[in-house]
């Protein structure tokens, strides 16, 4: 089913206090559709709101915690009173933390799953009855390059995008005999956005994003043409493709190239003491679209990335065809 516009259009957003959540916000809002934010944080939906409804678009602020399935369903039927239907549900909500697996918290693993994953099926439990009944409707699932390939030192986070791809994939398969409700994945690369800044943090080291960093908007835009245009599977930013592609061809070697960027990451950074970050709770200050980590020199760094990505590419690729 393609929808040549939006206007009017019932479009839920979780995890929209801030970075990608509140970019696409104000991308529907400029595209005419009827909004309903959520994440825990009021204060910050409030600011985003603000800023969607001066785009002309009619915005509703549902504070929620997506772990809590009630909570999900009460947002649900709060989205429902706008209209009688939902369009589109883009499940967003995500949180990390940083460290070896054996010096994370077990509550920190477990919070990151069960937000990053149940929060998801939470989502989708409550939309997709509604979809059936009106045999259309658009759920967007929020993943990460970390669905295609392990990120080290981020165990619960690859943990729980590898496994909201494979829920995904189920989805797929028992909407299979409805033409109209799509169940489609975002996988963006390194994103510009306050999130990193939130995250916990247990390996004493201030923990920033290697570069290229790409803007939140880019990730917004992919967003509302799946809304207009569902299609299964859209990436964001080339560095997803080459992980996508590495880890398929090379894992051990993909893996080990991470692990070595983020230890020689982490061995630079200022060290800072523990943090549980936005696990717990919403941030004291929700931070923006941006998280200030496109800086000129990062830009370079990106570049210089780029050509070592190539680089490598051509050898990984010359030495699988010495092997045969």
């Amino acid at each position: 089913m393609q929808r040549s516009g939006l206007r009017g259009h019932v479009v839920v957003i979780t995890g929209a206090s801030s970075g990608i959540g509140q970019a696409t916000a104000e991308a529907f809002a400029r595209s005419g559709a009827k909004l309903v934010l959520a994440a825990r944080g009021r204060d910050a939906l409030e600011k985003v709101a603000e800023g969607c409804r001066k785009f002309g678009g009619e915005v509703v602020v549902v504070p929620t915690d997506v772990t809590d399935a009630a909570a999900v369903a009460a947002l649900r039927d709060r989205a429902l009173a706008l209209g009688g239907r939902i369009d589109v549900w883009f499940a967003n909500e995500g949180v990390g933390a940083v460290g070896r697996f054996h010096e994370v918290p077990m509550e920190a693993h477990e919070q990151i799953i069960k937000t990053n994953l149940i929060g998801h099926m939470n989502s989708a439990h409550a939309v997709v009855p509604v979809f059936l009944r009106q045999g259309r409707g658009t759920f967007i699932n929020m993943i990460s390059l970390g669905g295609f390939a392990a990120m080290p030192f981020a165990s619960a986070y690859s943990a729980s995008k590898f496994a909201l791809r494979g829920f995904s994939e189920v989805l797929n398969a028992e909407l299979v005999g409805q033409p109209n409700i799509h169940v489609c994945d975002v996988y963006p690369a390194f994103i510009d956005t306050p999130g990193i800044g939130h995250a916990a943090n247990y390996a004493g080291r201030k923990v920033t994003a290697p570069p290229p960093v790409f803007d939140s908007r880019k990730v917004a835009d992919a967003v509302v043409r799946l809304a207009k245009r569902p299609r299964r599977t859209t990436t964001v930013g080339w560095v997803t493709n080459a992980a996508r592609i590495g880890h398929f061809l090379a894992p051990d070697f993909t893996i080990g190239l991470v692990k070595r960027i983020v230890e020689r990451s982490l061995s630079h950074a200022t060290p800072i003491e523990p943090t549980s970050g936005n696990l717990f709770g919403p941030p004291a200050i929700a931070g923006g679209i941006d998280g200030g980590l496109r800086s000129p020199s990062q830009r370079r760094q990106g570049a210089m990335a780029a050509g070592i990505a190539l680089a490598a590419g051509a050898g990984l690729l010359l030495l699988l065809r010495s092997r045969r």
